[in-house]
C-alpha cells in the first residue's frame, strides 16, 4: 500500500512509503495503530492493511504448488500472478497415482485459484482481486507488491530474481537459484545490497531430519567427516528418445508466448519436448538432476560440515549430447579444511548410479540418500549405519531451533523476523554455485580447479567461460 502523503500548509510535500518497508521490522511495527479484535475478524485474521502482498511469477506445476501454500497463510495476500502460458494441461501434478502430467496450470488457472480462495472468506462469496500478467516486467512495473514467488524454468531464474531484487522485493525462488555459477554470485550479492528477505525452494532444509543430521555431526556421533556420498534415482520426467533437437516445428499453442518463455536463452523453434515441464532435459533451459536435487539433498550437509567453495571438481556421465542433458552423472568435489574440520570429498551420483556399499550396511539395503562417512561411523539419511549402532546411540542433544515451516520462514522474514534458512546471502547462493560447478566440470570434460573467492576456473580458460552464459539480445541482469 503506497501513495502520496498528505499535503499540509507548509507545502505540497509528498512522501511515498513502501508497504514492505513498513512491515519489515519490529520498530516499524511498533508504530502501527492497534486494531480492535472485532475489526480483525477473529483469531488468525490479519487486517488487509497489514498483510504481506505477494505475486506469483511462473505458476506451472511447482509454481502453483508454492502459490497454494502461500494462499493458506492468513498474513499473506496473493494479489497478482504471471505466466507466459495462459492455461493448458500437461503440467506435473505431484499426484502420481493419477499420472504425472495431469495438472492444468498457467496464469488464468492461478488467478482463478486465488480469487476462489479469497471468495470463500467473504460473505458475498465473490472476489476478483488477483490480476494476471504475461510479462513479469509489466507486473513489477505496475504492482507494488511486497514479495514475489518465482517458479519459472531454471534459465529465467536470474533475470527475474535480479529485476525483483533491484525493486526492493522480497524473493522466494525455486531451486537452483540460477542457471549459471556467475549468476548465483551476482544474485546473492544483490540480495545482500537490497537487504530484503529471500528463500530458495529447497523445502527439505526446514525439516526435522535436516536438523537431526546436523546435531549428530556436531555431537561427534561419527567423528570427523571426510567423505560424503550423495545418491539420487533416475530423473522423474520423460527423456527424449532421439539425439539432438527435434526435427519438427509445430505451431506455438494458442495462449503461449514462446518468445517470453525463451527469455534469455538462445532462440529456437517451439516444440512440446521443451515445455511445459520437460525443459530440464535441455542444456539451454535446465540444469539436470544436479540443478534439481543438489540444493534439496545437500543443504543440511553444507550446514553441518560448514562447507564453502570447492577447490576442484570433476565429473563424468552416460552418453553426452550437445543439446540433451545426460541420463546419469557422477561428480567429485574437493573441499578444503575448515577450522578444526578436515578436508572433505563429496561424491555425487544420479540417474540411478550408485557408490560402493558403505561399511556396515546390512545385506538387502541399498545405498541411498546422503551418506556421511566419519572416522568413527557412518550416517545414511539421518540414521547411523548399521541400525544396531543407531539403537545404541539414540538421539543427539537438541541444540538447533526448529523451523516454523519452509514457506513460513520466508514470510516471517518478510515481516521482520530472522533470515530464512535457505536465504540467498548466507546459504542458497553458495549452495547453488557448488551444484552448478558439477555441470561446468561435466561440460569441460576434465577436472577443474576453482578459485571460489575470485570466481575463476584457474586451469582451463574454456571451462572458465562456462561459469557464465551469454544472453539473447534484449535480455540482461
Amino acid at each position: 500500500m503506497s501513495g502520496p502523503g498528505n499535503k499540509s500548509g507548509h507545502g505540497a510535500l509528498q512522501v511515498r512509503i513502501s508497504r514492505r518497508r513498513l512491515l519489515g521490522g519490529a520498530a516499524a511495527a511498533a508504530t502501527l495503530a492497534i486494531v480492535p479484535r472485532h475489526v480483525l475478524g477473529g483469531p488468525g485474521h490479519v487486517a488487509p492493511s497489514q498483510k504481506t502482498t505477494l505475486a506469483g511469477i511462473g505458476v506451472g506445476g511447482q509454481g502453483m504448488q508454492n502459490m497454494e501454500n502461500f494462499l493458506q497463510m492468513p498474513e499473506v495476500q496473493v494479489v497478482a500472478v504471471c505466466d507466459v502460458n495462459r492455461e493448458s494441461g500437461g503440467y506435473l501434478s505431484w499426484n502420481w497415482d493419477k499420472g504425472k502430467e495431469q495438472r492444468h496450470c498457467g496464469r488464468e488457472p492461478a488467478r482463478r485459484a486465488a480469487d476462489a480462495h479469497y471468495a470463500q472468506q467473504k460473505s458475498s462469496g465473490k472476489y476478483k482481486g488477483c490480476k494476471a500478467y504475461v510479462d513479469f516486467r509489466e507486473l513489477l512495473a505496475k504492482e507494488d507488491v511486497d514479495a514475489v514467488m518465482i517458479g519459472t524454468p531454471d534459465h529465467s531464474h536470474a533475470t527475474i530474481t535480479m529485476a525483483a531484487l533491484k525493486r526492493g522485493k522480497h524473493v522466494y525462488c525455486e531451486k537452483p537459484l540460477t542457471y549459471s555459477v556467475a549468476e548465483a554470485r551476482l544474485v546473492a550479492e544483490e540480495a545482500r545490497r537490497a537487504k530484503v528477505a529471500t528463500q530458495l525452494g529447497n523445502q527439505g532444509q526446514a525439516g526435522e531430519e535436516a536438523r537431526v543430521v546436523r546435531e549428530m555431526v556436531a555431537d561427534g556421533a561419527i567423528g570427523a567427516v571426510r567423505e560424503v556420498y550423495a545418491t539420487c534415482g533416475p530423473r522423474f520426467w520423460p527423456y527424449p528418445t532421439w539425439e539432438g533437437r527435434p526435427k519438427e516445428t509445430p505451431p506455438v499453442p494458442d495462449g503461449l508466448d514462446w518468445d517470453l518463455w525463451l527469455g534469455p536463452a538462445p532462440e529456437r523453434p517451439y516444440h512440446p519436448a521443451y515445455c511445459p515441464w520437460t525443459w530440464r532435459n535441455w542444456w539451454d533451459f535446465g540444469t539436470g538432476l544436479l540443478g534439481d536435487l543438489f540444493c534439496h539433498n545437500l543443504s543440511a550437509t553444507f550446514k553441518a560440515l560448514k562447507l564453502g567453495h570447492p577447490t576442484s571438481i570433476e565429473a563424468s556421465s552416460t552418453k553426452m549430447d550437445p543439446e540433451i542433458y545426460p541420463l546419469g552423472v557422477i561428480a567429485h568435489y574437493e573441499f578444503p579444511a575448515r577450522g578444526d574440520m578436515p578436508p572433505v570429498t563429496l561424491h555425487w551420483y544420479d540417474g540411478g548410479l550408485c557408490p560402493a556399499r558403505p561399511k556396515g550396511l546390512e545385506p538387502g539395503r541399498r545405498p541411498s540418500g546422503i551418506i556421511l562417512v566419519g572416522d568413527k561411523g557412518t550416517i545414511m539419511g539421518h540414521r547411523l549405519v548399521p541400525e544396531s549402532a543407531m539403537r545404541k546411540y539414540g538421539r543427539p542433544p537438541k541444540t538447533l531451533a526448529r523451523s516454523t515451516g519452509h514457506y513460513q520462514e520466508f514470510i516471517d522474514a518478510c515481516r521482520g523476523g530472522p533470515p530464512a534458512g535457505s536465504n540467498f546471502v548466507d546459504h542458497a547462493g553458495l549452495l547453488t554455485e557448488a551444484a552448478l560447478l558439477g555441470n561446468v566440470a561435466l561440460r569441460a570434460g576434465r577436472q577443474i580447479a576453482f578459485d571460489g573467492p575470485n570466481l575463476k576456473v584457474t586451469n582451463d580458460a574454456a571451462a572458465n567461460q562456462l561459469l557464465r552464459r551469454e544472453y539473447r539480445a534484449g535480455w540482461t541482469l
